[in-house]
């Protein structure tokens, strides 16, 4: 016996009820009459998008949804298709996925685990059915059963789904991208298949939302234990296998498979897929950045090219009585060879105005940093104007090793609605940089995408004479390795002295963490590919008296 199974590895918009409700029975036909598919299965939750938060407190949301069910259940015939959404019953709400077929909804199933860790939020919002059912029905004879993303990763809801008959077995999900994770992934698919040799249809969800970036990457394994080679990830396709019930055994029709799966290849797909989706799904065509001639910027502008297309995105030189003529340079350099637009708008003068201003209040006090800020957030007001008056969403600049210590100015260079580097150590920002500028494309002007001298200069806030970032931090190598063991391993300061770190170093890194709390409760969101971001993944308290 053999069952044709379609993956619908699309991108499902939060609250796009609606829009998601008309796509999905489009969908739906067209796995039937294009594909030929018996069986065609959308991503956990895909009517309602997810992760949808406080959407599930509103009556008239969850009602919304369960209207759109129905309208697409009604149109279902000649195929069986299941679909997630969330399902309320009286007081209560389930993350369910229901079974649709012969103009009806046939059955429903509600997710047993409910993932409660980093950046989910699941039992504030969904109830676990207490009689803990399990989902088996027929297609073409076949026995194919279902359960929901976090069910896989405890033994029981598939071991239960197995004892009631089934031979192939359906998982949705909606599952937030993260470095290592595929890995993880496919160890615990070889596992549960071992565990109950039953075949597993893997879908996840693509597109990114908000803080979180879905890659799809969806996955078959047989029966007999193999995993079949992840779907490409980070695009939207359908994917089409056909199952053998006799062999357990799946048959790829229309796969495409990842070709690079190396985690630079991955995060930089992830930040581009974030920022061109966080853009596009808020209204904004296009982006403007502030270009310094330094890395992280001329990351961001490669980023925002590979998202929205050259034409669309606008650069701007803000040189100030510290900037060098070669930092100038290196920006035009690059915007010339991606075809960028870009604009120099000087500081000077609302810089010399804003210190008349402030001088008679500032007489007999030394220049500090405080007159350093204000060049930075004499750019971050002409950035906003600029933004204001042509439209388009500014993208800042910073990095995760910046946001950690607190190395950014707020109202300053951290203005702007969206970061797509925010989530990577400076470090990991030199390593894509030199990534990407191995895989060619996006400078049809010639050169490199990422000048190198722009890799190799040391960097530099230039908001004084000859300022380097090491005047005030530790090297970077270092300063990413304690902050790694701190934010991503949860490293007290005594293991990581205890790991060869000086600590004197690690007591000022940690005191900087500590105080910067409150910056980056003010910070722009930017797309996850850690395991532990900033914003929505750490949430440490911004008034904290612990400081081991």
């Amino acid at each position: 016996m053999t069952l044709r199974i379609a993956l619908a590895q699309f991108d499902f918009p939060v609250g796009a009820v609606a829009s998601n409700a008309e796509r999905i029975a489009m969908m739906i036909t067209a796995a039937r009459d294009e594909h030929r598919a018996d069986v065609v299965l959308f991503p956990e939750l895909a009517l309602s998008g997810y992760p949808p938060e406080d959407l599930l407190l509103r009556p008239s949301f969850l009602a919304d949804c369960e209207v759109a069910l129905q309208r697409i259940a009604v149109g279902t015939h000649g195929i069986v298709a299941v679909v997630g959404w969330p399902q309320a019953s009286g007081a209560v709400v389930y993350n369910a996925a229901s079974v649709l077929r012969d103009g009806g909804v046939a059955h429903t199933y509600r997710k047993r685990e409910l993932p409660n860790y980093a950046v989910f939020d699941e039992r504030r919002y969904f109830d676990v059915d207490p009689d803990r059912d399990h989902c088996v029905f027929e297609v073409n004879g076949v026995q194919v059963g279902l359960i929901i993303c976090e069910d896989l990763w405890f033994p029981e809801p598939l071991a239960d789904t197995v004892a009631a008959g089934a031979q192939l077995v359906l998982v949705p999900n909606a599952s937030p991208f993260e470095r290592d994770k595929h890995a993880q992934r496919d160890a615990l698919l070889a596992q549960r298949v071992h565990e109950g040799g039953v075949a597993l249809a893997y879908l996840n969800v693509v597109g990114g939302q908000d803080a979180l970036v879905f890659d799809g990457a969806s996955v078959l394994a047989d029966g007999d234990g193999v995993v079949h080679p992840a779907a490409t990830a980070f695009e939207d396709h359908w994917l089409v296998a056909d199952f053998d019930a006799d062999t357990r055994k799946f048959a790829p029709i229309h796969w495409p498979i990842e070709a690079d799966e190396s985690r630079d290849a991955l995060a930089w797909r992830a930040v581009v897929r974030g920022t061109r989706d966080y853009c596009t799904k808020n209204g904004f065509s296009k982006v403007w950045l502030g270009l310094s001639g330094g890395i992280d910027s001329a990351l961001v502008l490669a980023i925002a090219v590979d998202a929205l297309g050259a034409d669309n995105v606008t650069a701007v030189r803000l040189p100030s009585r510290y900037t060098a003529d070669l930092s100038n340079d290196l920006a035009a350099e690059q915007c010339i060879a991606l075809g960028v637009k870009y604009e120099t708008v000087p500081i000077e003068a609302p810089f010399r105005g804003l210190l008349e201003a402030l001088g008679p209040v500032f007489a007999g006090r030394p220049a500090d940093v405080t007159e350093e800020n204000l060049q930075s957030r004499a750019r971050g007001v002409i950035m906003m104007a600029l933004s204001n008056k042509f439209g388009g969403l500014l993208l800042t600049t910073g990095n995760k090793s910046e946001y950690a210590v607190g190395y950014a100015t707020i109202y300053g260079d951290m203005c702007g609605g969206y970061a797509p580097i925010k989530d990577l150590y400076k470090t990991e920002v030199y390593a894509l940089a030199r990534w990407r500028n191995t895989i060619g494309g996006s400078a049809p002007h010639g050169g490199s995408v990422l000048p190198e001298a722009v890799i190799e200069r040391p960097p530099s806030a230039e908001l004084r004479e000859n300022q380097k970032d090491q005047d005030s931090l530790p090297p970077y190598d270092v300063l990413d390795a304690i902050l790694y063991r701190h934010v991503d391993q949860e490293q007290s300061r005594d293991e990581i002295v205890a790991a060869g770190f000086d600590d004197a170093i690690v007591d000022k890194v940690l005191r900087l963490v500590r105080i910067s709390e409150w910056k980056r409760h003010q910070a722009a969101p930017g797309p996850k590919v850690s395991r532990r971001a900033f914003g929505r993944e750490r949430r440490y308290p911004i008034t904290n008296g612990y400081s081991a």
